[in-house]
């Protein structure tokens, strides 16, 4: 004999079991910023168990799982990301799906309530791509609904550095930012600034180590090696080159900047002083975006895989692997106009 269906727990429900407002229930389980009384929270989550609330809404939606996959990144506006993103949509249409973007900003809790959402919004496989993801962000939180993700069926991959239990694609950013930083000393610079963007980030924090490590390893002095943080952004990098000028540059001189747009907008700065590159100030960039070619000079660079990681993101978003995988890339050096030798 068939059993009936099992009639459909509510927000609602929730709430009259909990003895809290449907408004109350609605902020706890919805992920929202505003604070909620420990004793209505524990109560509303305890109730949502009890009535298999969480559960049974992602069962149904997994059910009904459309060929949809949500890429949840930290900033939309970076070209590497956009370099990313636009081969996770020809893989994805490439394999019959299609790819669905948000932008969190970095923030943990932007983060966790855009996971909520997709959730609710059924898709196949959720990519993050983020510099960093921990798995105890948010006391685990995180972690957990992305476990409970994958329990009803769906697939995480992460795109970046993280130690929580998915298939992840990451970036040697310490190996490579030793190799450029290397070549540069090699060239005979010994005074040198990284532009090492925001502090904690990180993918640039990862890069600053490298940077300094090949730098003494090419025999820079530790005092010949300045580090000085920027905003990770054209603006960013304008502004901290335009202090390093106001200061008096020691040329010849090299900087080393966290990415390719930074070191976009310290040329932009040095060109605006009046100090040419590479004459007076070889410049290097990192990630190899398009307009890193189209500059006058060209521009010195690290070339990161970043299509080809965004592809195999969506390869294994579409895939049932058997074991999680830990991917990491590497990147390849690329000399370019904006870096000169000097005498040592």
């Amino acid at each position: 004999m068939p059993h009936s269906a099992r009639r459909t727990v509510t927000l609602r429900d929730v709430a009259a079991a909990a003895g809290v407002s449907v408004p109350t229930a609605s902020r706890v389980l919805g992920g929202s910023s505003r604070e909620v009384r420990p004793e209505h929270r524990q109560r509303v989550l305890a109730a949502a168990a009890a009535l298999r609330y969480t559960a049974d809404a992602s069962a149904r939606a997994m059910r009904r799982a459309n060929d949809s996959i949500a890429v949840v990144a930290d900033d939309l506006t970076t070209p590497s990301m956009g370099m990313a993103a636009a081969a996770m949509e020809r893989q994805a249409r490439a394999a019959g799906a299609f790819v669905t973007v948000s932008s969190t900003f970095g923030a943990s809790e932007r983060q966790l309530e855009t996971v909520r959402l997709q959730r609710a919004l059924r898709p196949r496989a959720l990519i993050l791509t983020s510099s960093r993801l921990h798995s105890h962000a948010l006391g685990g939180r995180l972690l957990d609904e992305l476990l409970g993700y994958e329990r009803d069926g769906g697939r995480v991959v992460i795109l970046g550095d993280t130690d929580m239990p998915f298939d992840s694609i990451s970036f040697d950013n310490y190996g490579a930012a030793r190799e450029l930083a290397a070549y540069v000393a090699e060239s005979g610079h010994r005074h040198v600034t990284i532009l090492a963007g925001a502090r904690g980030r990180g993918n640039v924090s990862a890069r600053t180590a490298g940077f300094v490590d090949g730098l003494r390893g090419g025999g820079v002095e530790e005092r010949h090696i300045h580090i000085a943080h920027c905003a990770v952004s054209r603006e960013g990098g304008f502004e901290a080159a335009r202090q390093l000028v106001a200061e008096g540059l020691e040329p010849p001189h090299a900087v080393l900047a966290a990415n390719d747009t930074i070191a976009i907008g310290a040329m932009s700065a040095f060109r605006a002083a009046g100090v040419p590159v590479p004459a007076d100030v070889s410049l290097t960039g990192f990630d190899d975006i398009e307009l890193a070619t189209d500059l006058t000079p060209r521009l010195t660079t690290v070339s990161l895989p970043l299509a080809e990681a965004g592809a195999e993101a969506v390869r294994r978003a579409l895939a049932h692997p058997a074991e999680t995988e830990h991917l990491m890339m590497r990147g390849r050096l690329v000399v370019r106009d904006s870096t000169a030798p000097r005498a040592v």
